[in-house]
């Protein structure tokens, strides 16, 4: 690098201390890396660490949440605090309910996005793993959660092609599916995870110019299998009935949904990039947009 080209690299790098919002679900708050009763980290907390003069880091994002929550809650409380950088992490708590919507998620990432980016906010997105790679389930569920997440994706996808976003590519990370990265529930990442997640994001950051070193420090706190079955019975095994409950009337029509497109697609094969209803609307809803442009 040429003496002017790293004076110029040099003043880029000088978007020291900024203020690092976070909004989004559980995978935005932390869950699966819990360092004491009740505190989390996550990869935020290890990316909040990470910049060199430091950083103001408020983490607004709720287990639970939906993105109509985080546009219609969690924003407004962003957009006070005026937010250098603000990641939004949300859409798993959507797809695993009855009645989820890619054009709903869609529009609330839309309007959340265009928001942040108004008041001149570096964004932070994370697309979906692929939870078939660490779960156990029937066939045809797999089929069935593969289409929400990958709907789930697109919607990422086609946001951040209408807005200037870091967007992480977490299938494309080396071993992400690797069990060892995994929290118990295998729906959230582990310690380790959440600090393959800071990397990423810590080097796309830095290639923007943000002054903010690469993660390097992980520290583990190590639990005996009694405590992880405590955790099972305490907060798993409520979560996975709470789910089930919400989940399995829509579960059981998309399952007649798929076997019907499975029989379909065997009668007349040229059916087979046929979609069900919810991908459907997001491919009608991206070429609407295609064609406006």
């Amino acid at each position: 690098m040429v003496a002017r080209d790293w004076l110029l690299h040099s003043m880029e790098l000088v978007r020291n201390h900024p203020t690092f919002v976070v909004l989004g679900d559980s995978a935005a708050f932390g869950t699966g890396d819990e360092i004491q009763e009740g505190k989390f980290r996550g990869w935020a907390g290890f990316l909040s660490e990470a910049f060199h003069d430091g950083c103001d880091y408020i983490n607004l994002s709720r287990p639970g949440a939906k993105s109509s929550e985080v546009v219609s809650i969690q924003l407004p409380k962003a957009l006070s605090l005026s937010p250098d950088i603000c990641a939004v992490i949300v859409g798993g708590n959507d797809l695993l309910r009855n009645g989820f919507d890619p054009i709903e998620l869609y529009k609330n990432l839309k309007n959340t996005c265009q928001n942040l980016q108004n008041i001149g906010s570096e964004i932070i997105m994370v697309e979906l793993h692929d939870p078939n790679q660490l779960l156990r389930l029937p066939k045809l569920m797999q089929r069935i959660l593969s289409r929400r997440v990958n709907a789930v994706n697109a919607v990422y996808q086609k946001v951040a092609a209408e807005f200037e976003i870091i967007t992480i590519k977490t299938r494309s990370i080396a071993s992400v599916h690797d069990k060892n990265n995994w929290h118990i529930d295998r729906m959230h990442p582990g310690p380790k995870g959440h600090f393959l997640l800071a990397r990423q994001v810590a080097h796309q950051l830095r290639q923007r110019g943000w002054a903010v070193a690469m993660p390097y420090q992980l520290t583990l706190v190590q639990k005996s299998k009694a405590e992880k079955i405590r955790w099972l019975l305490r907060n798993g095994t409520p979560w996975f009935f709470k789910r089930s409950i919400d989940l399995l009337p829509a579960a059981l029509i998309l399952m007649l949904f798929e076997l019907i497109k499975i029989t379909t697609e065997v009668i007349n094969p040229q059916k087979k990039n046929g979609e069900l209803k919810f991908l459907a609307k997001l491919e009608n809803e991206n070429l609407k947009l295609k064609n406006a442009s």
